[in-house]
């Protein structure tokens, strides 16, 4: 009988009862031949006749994803060995400078004693920031040569979140109404100065630098204290103390007048107050009060605003004082509160999750988190502010900042934290509730902007008038004004 499908081999067996004589010759070659050649008549079809790979997997083949390991919901955390380093020598140059990456960490977890996190630890460590990794590859060059030097300082900077903080002064420069009295010969729509913009991102950029600095410098011994810390370059002594100060007093100086000079006084003076601020007010604070959350999201909300304030500068027609930048009386400025608004209410749901995941380590460290001081006061305050975002967005419709469409495009992600925030709230931080909540949160500010980015107000129109060759509004009107 053939087989209903063709190119299909069947196992002897299936259609009647004769021996494949291709099994018959392989257990003879194998010295097999007193040994019965099987019939498997249960399935119909033979599959493939490959041996299966059975070795087991390596202890910790889950956890050492980079991944996995930043925010696992795991009680046990994988220790490092010199065993887990990555040979290089037959890699591509790109996946060598990973791997050598992420064999600087390794050795640093092992040189360090490994995990803090026990066995019976109700919470899992996390993977080392960006600063403790730039430490990490710091430490493998010579100690007086210049790039060991260079990635050292690069890491008091907190490269991540100095990344953060410029981005979130660049999106409202770019959302603010520009008037159309700057419009400039070479375009056609108004636009505002790059040079103001490349003086605003590289003051913000060092002013960002030297809080940062200045926060290391105040706590390398609760850093010491702390798995995703402890590898930063004062707590391993990959700097003096002397360094780090004057590299923070440089980068502090030279940005706050990098945006005195180049973009106006009162962006400066914002910049000088995040410093103060934070190096100042939310660093010690750590120490005495869960109000330290607060003040770290007013710290957030300030770059916003001095991006707001850069723009506003360009098109003051007044003195130009902090009055009409952040106070004008036209309500001009409510676009630059709305976005510091919506960068302090987003370090909630972002930061409690992740103070959840290591609430045992801050708490042996001495910084009093809400994490482990009050955990149902913790899950509530990050589903209160997640709950705000949806009239902001609203009021930034309003303001006229963005289209009416961004309410209802920035719904589903706005919906989305507000979900997760539930679920964080209803299972303070178990049943993987907190590992939720902390990836909406990185998901949603990203998305919130791109989307304000793109349906900026007015945009699109000056698009399509300029495809397709139209006047713009103004020069209609200055037509009309000048035939009456």
């Amino acid at each position: 009988m053939p087989p209903p499908i063709p190119g299909l081999r069947l196992r002897s067996g299936v259609f009647d009862n004769s021996v494949c004589r291709q099994c018959t010759k392989r257990a003879l070659l194998k010295g097999g031949a007193e040994r019965p050649v099987p019939n498997y008549p249960a399935r119909f079809f033979t599959r493939s006749t490959q041996p299966r790979n059975t070795t087991p997997l390596r202890t910790g083949y889950f956890a050492s994803n980079s991944l996995l390991a930043r925010f696992n919901g795991t009680n046990v955390a994988p220790t490092a060995s010199t065993s887990d380093v990555t040979d290089t020598s037959t890699l591509l140059p790109h996946r060598r400078r990973q791997a050598e990456r992420r064999n600087a960490a390794v050795l640093a977890g092992a040189g360090s004693g490994g995990s803090s996190a026990t066995s019976d630890a109700p919470t899992a460590t996390m993977a080392p920031d960006a600063s403790s990794l730039l430490a990490a590859a710091a430490a493998q060059h010579p100690a007086d040569s210049l790039r060991r030097k260079l990635s050292s300082l690069l890491s008091l900077s907190k490269p991540r979140l100095t990344v953060l903080v410029v981005l979130s002064a660049m999106v409202p420069y770019a959302l603010y109404p520009v008037p159309a009295f700057l419009s400039t010969a070479a375009t056609a729509t108004p636009s505002l100065s790059p040079l103001t913009l490349l003086f605003l991102t590289t003051g913000t950029t060092l002013c960002s630098a030297a809080a940062n600095a200045l926060n290391m410098l105040y706590e390398p011994d609760t850093d010491a204290k702390m798995s995703r810390t402890r590898a930063r370059p004062l707590v391993r002594r990959l700097l003096t103390t002397k360094a780090a100060v004057l590299f923070a007093v440089g980068c502090g100086a030279a940005g706050t007048l990098a945006l005195y000079w180049g973009v106006n006084p009162t962006v400066a003076f914002l910049g000088a107050s995040n410093i103060a601020i934070y190096a100042g007010m939310y660093t010690p604070l750590k120490r005495l009060s869960v109000l330290n959350t607060w003040v770290g999201a007013i710290v957030g909300g300030i770059p916003p605003l001095m991006g707001w304030a850069a723009a506003a500068g360009e098109s003051a027609t007044a003195d130009g004082t902090w009055r009409e930048l952040l106070f004008a009386s036209d309500g001009s400025s409510l676009g630059g509160w709305l976005f510091a608004s919506l960068l302090f209410a987003w370090q909630f749901p972002h930061f409690m999750p992740l103070s959840w995941g290591i609430r045992e380590e801050y708490k042996a460290a001495g910084l009093r988190m809400l994490a482990w001081t009050n955990p149902a006061r913790n899950s509530r305050v990050a589903l209160r502010y997640s709950l705000v975002f949806i009239p902001i967005c609203l009021g930034l419709c309003a303001a006229g900042v963005t289209e009416w469409s961004f309410a209802v495009t920035s719904a589903p992600v706005n919906l989305w934290l507000v979900a997760e925030a539930v679920k964080f709230w209803r299972h303070e931080g178990h049943k993987g509730s907190a590992k939720g909540l902390f990836w909406a949160s990185v998901w949603h500010l990203p998305v919130v902007m791109v989307l304000a980015l793109a349906q900026k107000k007015g945009m699109w129109g000056r698009v399509w008038r300029s495809v397709m060759g139209e006047p713009e509004e103004d020069e209609l009107e200055e037509f009309y004004d000048e035939e009456e």
